[in-house]
């Protein structure tokens, strides 16, 4: 899509393509498309019109309902922040005193939405054109079209002491970490656009700047003195962000690391340095599977305290309590049997207890759980969770049943 289709659909018969077309977009594209053009839609609009659909049904776990009125691209909904993410990230902004905040790399403007409906003066930065149109749509369909705007323009050269003579509280950015044409994931903040140097650099510039990362990223390059913070979603990891500054202060001064899960309404943290090795000890009779958020953040030994829990493996983040304790940060399952490796024992064990369904798990393997599925051929009626492990460094596969999960509606911190 380029500017003038994205005009076209912003006019009234833009508006009847785009109602038309969410209509058809579950159907086939080719139909879709023939469908309408026989209603007297250009070829050109109806394309449009489709693409956007396509990308609005896409959004929906992102955004909810007001996917429905949003535009979109497809390299900017795949790096949008989720609404629920954005929110909670502009609320603490808030708390923080931040009324004003400088986007750069607004994008299609997730999280200037989000601020701007928490009450702070948004000015967003956007290099590419088209996005940046559509950041202001979507301002404009949230209806914070007067408290957030986007000015078209390099991030790395942008002003960010002061915009329209109104002094700066806060600056965000979220890098672009795909390869522009490809879409391919970037690992290497150096290759972030606008790179880690110019992230750290406006980090020392801005006291109060907050940035996104990968959350695969190498803790060592954190900037000293900054929180680290992973979020995940239902358990899903969906983003890192580095808190500089006083933003990355608390009542009892910097939080190094902090694991926040948001399941469903209700919001868990955790937080510590990220540095304390777990206790080891032997297989228990519970292993807890830690939320990604808390691996990631390297939390892992302040979970296994909240259990009383030790790990078979120092390397392996399976923590082993005797106890079942109701916790949002883990997931609990009970430990049947543990046996060293064997394809051909686990094939004989499974087949005596009667497993026909089995629920793979790993960490520390390198098998691959569909092959192995395929390799044990598997029949009978009961279900088991295998889990792929090391214990001691030995290869090991345990043999487990869930625990029932706790009511995790209740936040904690």
């Amino acid at each position: 899509m380029d500017l003038e289709q994205f005009a076209a659909l912003r006019t009234p018969e833009g508006g009847t393509a785009l109602a038309a077309a969410a209509e058809l977009a579950d159907g086939d594209p080719l139909a879709a498309a023939a469908a309408l053009r026989a209603a007297g839609l250009p070829a050109g609009l109806a394309a449009a019109a489709l693409t956007q659909a396509g990308l609005r049904r896409r959004a929906v776990p992102k955004f909810g309902p007001e996917a429905a009125g949003m535009f979109f691209t497809r390299a900017g909904l795949e790096q949008a922040t989720r609404a629920v993410v954005a929110a909670r990230r502009a609320a603490r902004l808030r708390a923080a005193g931040v009324g004003t905040l400088v986007d750069l790399g607004c994008g299609l403007g997730a999280d200037a939405i989000a601020a701007a409906r928490a009450g702070i003066r948004v000015y967003g930065v956007e290099a590419d054109p088209l996005t940046a149109a559509m950041a202001a749509a979507n301002a404009g369909a949230a209806g914070v079209a007067d408290a957030f705007t986007v000015t078209l323009g390099d991030a790395t050269r942008f002003d960010v002491t002061a915009v329209q003579g109104r002094p700066v509280d806060a600056v965000f950015c979220d890098p672009a970490r795909r390869r522009a044409g490809t879409g391919r994931r970037i690992f290497d903040p150096a290759a972030y656009s606008p790179p880690w140097d110019f992230l750290l650099d406006l980090a020392g510039r801005v006291p109060r700047t907050v940035f996104k990362v990968a959350p695969g990223i190498d803790h060592r390059l954190l900037p000293a003195g900054a929180e680290g913070e992973w979020v995940s979603v239902d358990g899903d990891l969906v983003e890192a962000t580095v808190w500089s500054g006083p933003l990355g202060s608390g009542p009892l001064g910097t939080v190094p690391r902090r694991a926040t899960l948001l399941v469903g309404s209700a919001v868990h943290e955790l937080t510590g340095d990220g540095t304390r090795p777990a206790p080891v000890g032997p297989l228990r009779r519970y292993l807890y599977d830690p939320d990604p958020a808390v691996v990631r953040s390297h939390l892992v030994a302040e979970f296994a305290g909240t259990v009383d829990g030790t790990l078979a493996d120092p390397e392996i983040a399976y923590v082993y309590a005797d106890t079942a304790q109701p916790t949002p940060y883990a997931r609990c399952l009970e430990l049947v049997e543990a046996l060293p490796f064997s394809l051909k024992r686990l094939r004989a064990r499974l087949r005596e207890l009667g497993v026909g369904r089995a629920e793979i798990l790993k960490r520390g393997s390198a098998l691959e759980p569909e092959r192995l599925r395929r390799d044990l051929r598997l029949a009978g009626g009961a279900a088991i969770s295998l889990v792929l492990t090391r214990v001691a460094g030995a290869p090991t596969v345990l043999l487990c049943r869930p625990v029932p999960a706790p009511d995790l509606t209740a936040s904690s911190g």
